[in-house]
């Protein structure tokens, strides 16, 4: 437990380290704290919190800088969220991956860092599906999914059809299986296959299947934006081994999405400092993320990646903010 000498000394310190990125030294640190501590204090305060781990002292500087875990203690009891007016484009209600691509260039463009939005998870195979004839035995498939995605296949099938009998499968499709689920949607072809005309069964097996891969390439998705951000940021450009190290990890996709999807289980925002995650284990970045709903259902997560020293209650806001522009757009799509 810090007392309150303590906590207002690391406070000043993280918030001076934040602004400047320069080790903080006593002497800057009684200046920005505001208070008559002398500078022998304030040292032996320093000292107090660097044997606690929330500091610690760069070989190259007589100045201390915050850990992950003294930004985890400020971010948890110290941070004051200031409600400065942000004017975050509008996002349109269009197409969802149009609206992720858009969240992700506003989060990167808002935090001059790197935006990430996790596609919506898919539940549904179609509201909509038509066939079209390409030629013998190809196909054209036309899929609008619930959340109004266009996907557009071509199947091929051992028989060749009309378009008219195209037209008609299609019809019969959208009356008696549009949005159910793909597990739904199976269940009733092992039960009712026996009863479907040839080219309706056929037909719809090759939607189910070509459906099934689009889902789960959906769910694969993560749309990142604002990578070269980090090329301004001191604590990278400086140390070109950091900067790789974040690169391959935007490169994989696989840690942040393992991330968002943990993310996407909690309410409001979620900040992650240093390597507290082990799907993104860097020291040198934080994530600070939050999930987005479609009618009320949380379908997926955002954020911004940037380094630890970032000015978090700006974060939180974006972050905030965005999640609910997405929310909104989506929603309102349907």
């Amino acid at each position: 437990m810090l007392d309150d000498r303590a906590k207002l000394l690391l406070k000043a310190l993280i918030e001076r380290y934040i602004a400047d990125g320069q080790p903080v030294g006593s002497r800057t640190l009684s200046l920005a704290s505001g208070l008559e501590f002398s500078p022998a204090t304030i040292r032996n305060v320093m000292a107090d919190l660097e044997d606690l781990g929330l500091i610690a002292s760069p070989h190259t500087s007589a100045g201390r800088i915050p850990t992950a875990r003294g930004y985890r203690l400020f971010v948890d009891t110290m941070l004051t969220v200031q409600q400065d007016p942000l004017t975050p484009p509008q996002l349109a209600p269009e197409q969802p991956q149009k609206v992720i691509a858009n969240a992700a260039q506003i989060l990167s463009n808002l935090s001059q860092f790197v935006g990430v939005v996790m596609a919506p998870r898919r539940t549904s195979v179609f509201r909509y599906i038509e066939f079209l004839r390409l030629s013998e035995c190809r196909f054209l498939v036309i899929i609008v999914s619930p959340e109004g995605d266009v996907q557009n296949h071509v199947i091929f099938t051992d028989v060749d059809y009309s378009q008219s009998q195209l037209i008609e499968a299609g019809n019969f499709l959208n009356a008696h299986y549009a949005d159910l689920s793909i597990e739904q949607v199976r269940e009733k072809l092992k039960s009712e296959v026996d009863m479907l005309r040839g080219e309706i069964a056929s037909l719809m097996q090759a939607a189910v299947n070509v459906s099934s891969e689009a889902l789960s390439q959906a769910q694969d998705e993560v749309v990142i934006s604002g990578e070269r951000n980090l090329l301004a940021v001191s604590d990278f450009s400086s140390d070109m081994d950091n900067l790789r190290r974040a690169f391959d990890l935007f490169e994989q996709k696989t840690q942040i999405l393992r991330l968002l999807d943990i993310s996407s289980q909690a309410e409001g925002v979620r900040i992650y400092i240093g390597g507290e995650s082990q799907a993104a284990p860097l020291e040198e970045l934080s994530i600070v993320s939050a999930p987005y709903e479609v009618d009320g259902r949380v379908v997926g997560t955002l954020g911004v990646i940037g380094p630890t020293r970032m000015p978090y209650d700006r974060m939180i806001q974006i972050v905030d903010i965005t999640s609910k522009l997405v929310s909104n757009a989506l929603s309102y799509r349907k």
